[in-house]
C-alpha cells in the first residue's frame, strides 16, 4: 500500500523518536475478564483523548492505551488508587500500570462484543507447515512465513513502552537518560516472541557540550570520577537492577550479569509478557540495528528470504536460544546479506557503498571505528535485480553448500570473498570492529552440519516434483525444508553426512557437484 510505502521510507531516527515518543504517551490496564470495552474507553477519555488501543492476553486480558496528550497520564494517575494492603504491603512507586475492575461486575445478560485480541506470539511450525502447502509457489510460502512470524505494530508497541517504563527508574537518578531498544526489536527481523534488547543511554547529554563553548569562562558539573568507564557501566546497572528488583512492579527474576564483556541485567517483565535484558549505551550495537534496518527496507525479498533461513536453520537445530558453539541469529543474517551482495547484479549494496553516500549528518566514528553510512533511503539505488525468491532460496544453499570456509572469510564491508586473517572454522567480519570475527564461538562439527544441511536442502529443492507432491498431499517447497530431515529420509542424509571433516571437505564438494549438467552450467557460470 501507499501509506506502507511512505511509513517504509522514514529514516531509522525517525521512526525510533515517533515511537520513544508514542510510548511516553502510553499506558498499560489489566482489565477484568468481562470487560465492557465502550465503558472502560469512556472512563479514559475523561483524562483526555485515547488516540489508539488495543488488548491482548497475557496472564489476562490487557489493554494497552496510547493517549494523544502526555498530561493525561498525569490526569489518570492522579485519580488512580493505592491497591488496599490487606495481605501484602505494597511499594509505593507510581508507575503507567494499572488494574482496572468493574465495582459492580457486569450481569450475564449484558450483551457483550468479544474483544479483538492481538496476538504476541507466532504459531507453531506445523501449523506453518500446514498453512505452507496450501500456497501456490514457495515465493508465496516465503511470504506467509514473513507474515506469520514478523514483530506486528502492537508488538512494536509493547516493546517500545517496556523500555519506557524502565527508563522511568532510570530517570529517577539520571533525569536526561532514555532506554532505547536495540537490536531485533528495531532492525525489522525481529520475530514475535524474540527478547528486548534495551540499553540506558546518557548520550543526551551532549547536548549541554556545547553551551559554554563562548565566552570567556567555562561551568561545569561536579561529577564522580572512576577508574573506567566499565566500572562507572557496572555501578549503574547494579543499582538499577535492584531497583527494579525490589521497587518494579511486575520485574522477576532479575539478574545482574556485570562480568560479562558486555555487563547487563536480565530481567523478565511479567506485564509486557517480554524477556529484557538491559545494558548501558552501545552505539555500534544501534549502528547494526540500523545498518540491518536500511537493509529490510530496501527490497521485500531481504527479509522473506532471512526468516526464512532462520525457520530453517531452527528445525535443524542449527542455531539455539542457549549460547553455545553454534551458529547464532545475527551471523545467519550477515550470511543472507553477504548472498545477496554476491548476487549478479547486487540485490543490496556493500557496506563501503553506502558509505560513499554518506552525508555530512552520517558521518560516525565511534572508538575509533568508522561506522558512517547513508541514512536517508532515497539516495540509494534500486536493484535491478528480478530473481525470484524461489530461485534465491535455492541459490543460497548451493551457495554455501560449496562455500570455501577453509580459505574464504565473508566481508559485507567488500561484498567479497576474503582470505580468512585467522583460522575460526566460520569466519565474518564484524561490519564496524574490523578486527572482530562475530562468528567467533561457531565450532567445525557446527559448521560441518550447517553446510551438509544448505546441500540437503538444494538437493532437495532440485529434486522436487511440486505437481506429484500437490497431488499426493505430501508437504511440497519451502514445507519439505521445514520437516527435520531424519525423519523421511535418513540413510541418504547418512551418506551424504558420511566423512565430513575438515580434510575431506574439499573431495566431498566436488562428488556432491550439482547432479545435471545444466546446474553445473550454472556453478560455473557464477
Amino acid at each position: 500500500t501507499d501509506a506502507e510505502v511512505s511509513a517504509r521510507k522514514k529514516t531509522f531516527a525517525e521512526v525510533q523518536t515517533e515511537r520513544l515518543d508514542q510510548a511516553e504517551r502510553t499506558v498499560l490496564i489489566k482489565c477484568p475478564s468481562r470487560l465492557n470495552e465502550k465503558k472502560l474507553l469512556q472512563y479514559l477519555a475523561s483524562h483526555g483523548s485515547v488516540k489508539s488501543h488495543f488488548f491482548f492476553e497475557n496472564r489476562g486480558i490487557n489493554a494497552l492505551i496510547e493517549f494523544s496528550e502526555k498530561s493525561s497520564i498525569a490526569s489518570l494517575q492522579d485519580a488512580v488508587g493505592i491497591p488496599s494492603a490487606s495481605e501484602h504491603h505494597v511499594v509505593p512507586f507510581k508507575s503507567r500500570l494499572f488494574t482496572f475492575t468493574l465495582k459492580n461486575p457486569v450481569s450475564q445478560h449484558v450483551e457483550e462484543t468479544p474483544l479483538h485480541l492481538s496476538p504476541q506470539s507466532h504459531i507453531p511450525v506445523k501449523d506453518l507447515i500446514e498453512k505452507l502447502c496450501l500456497a501456490d509457489s514457495m515465493s508465496s510460502q516465503m511470504y506467509i512465513l514473513l507474515n506469520e512470524y514478523q514483530l506486528t505494530e502492537e508488538n512494536i508497541r509493547l516493546r517500545f513502552l517496556a523500555c519506557s517504563l524502565v527508563r522511568d527508574f532510570a530517570r529517577a537518578y539520571f533525569p536526561d537518560s532514555t532506554v532505547k531498544p536495540f537490536g531485533s526489536s528495531v532492525n525489522m527481523f525481529g520475530k514475535l516472541g524474540s527478547d528486548v534488547d534495551m540499553f540506558l543511554d546518557f548520550r543526551d547529554t551532549g547536548k549541554h557540550a556545547t553551551k559554554m563553548k563562548k565566552g570567556p569562562f567555562e561551568m561545569e558539573y561536579q561529577m564522580k570520577r572512576l577508574p573506567s568507564e566499565r566500572l562507572a557501566t557496572q555501578r549503574i546497572l547494579s543499582v538499577i537492577g535492584d531497583c527494579l528488583d525490589n521497587f518494579g512492579p511486575g520485574c522477576a527474576n532479575v539478574q545482574k550479569i556485570l562480568n560479562a564483556r558486555c555487563p547487563l541485567v536480565k530481567f523478565s517483565h511479567q506485564p509486557t509478557g517480554f524477556q529484557c535484558d538491559l545494558s548501558v549505551s552501545n552505539s555500534i550495537a544501534m549502528r547494526s540495528s540500523e545498518l540491518l534496518y536500511i537493509y529490510g527496507c530496501l527490497d521485500s525479498r531481504v527479509r522473506a528470504l532471512v526468516f526464512t533461513i532462520r525457520c530453517w536453520a531452527r528445525v535443524h537445530g542449527l542455531t539455539n536460544s542457549a549460547p553455545g558453539t553454534w551458529i547464532t541469529n545475527f551471523s545467519l543474517t550477515m550470511m543472507v546479506m553477504f548472498f545477496l551482495q554476491r548476487r549478479s547484479p547486487p540485490i543490496i549494496p556493500t557496506l563501503d557503498q553506502l558509505k560513499e553516500l554518506a552525508g555530512e549528518k552520517d558521518k560516525h566514528i565511534i572508538g575509533g571505528y568508522d561506522c558512517s553510512f547513508v541514512s536517508d533511503l532515497r539516495k540509494i539505488k534500486p536493484t535491478k535485480n528480478t530473481e525470484t525468491l524461489d530461485v534465491l532460496l535455492g541459490e543460497f544453499f548451493e551457495y554455501f553448500g560449496n562455500f570455501d570456509f577453509r580459505k574464504n572469510s565473508i566481508n559485507l564491508r567488500k561484498g567479497k570473498e576474503v582470505n580468512k586473517p585467522e583460522s575460526s572454522p566460520l569466519y565474518i567480519w564484524n561490519p564496524f570492529e574490523q578486527d572482530l570475527n562475530i562468528s567467533k564461538n561457531v565450532n567445525q562439527p557446527q559448521l560441518e552440519k550447517f553446510i551438509a544441511m544448505a546441500r540437503e536442502s538444494a538437493w532437495i529443492l532440485q529434486k522436487e516434483d511440486k505437481t506429484q507432491q500437490m497431488i499426493n498431499k505430501e508437504p511440497w517447497g519451502l514445507a519439505a525444508l521445514l520437516i527435520p530431515f531424519g525423519k523421511n529420509n535418513s540413510s541418504k542424509m547418512k551418506n551424504r553426512m558420511k566423512g565430513i571433516g575438515s580434510e575431506t571437505i574439499r573431495s566431498l564438494l566436488d562428488s556432491l557437484k550439482l547432479n545435471n549438467a545444466s546446474s553445473q552450467q550454472k556453478a560455473v557460470g557464477k
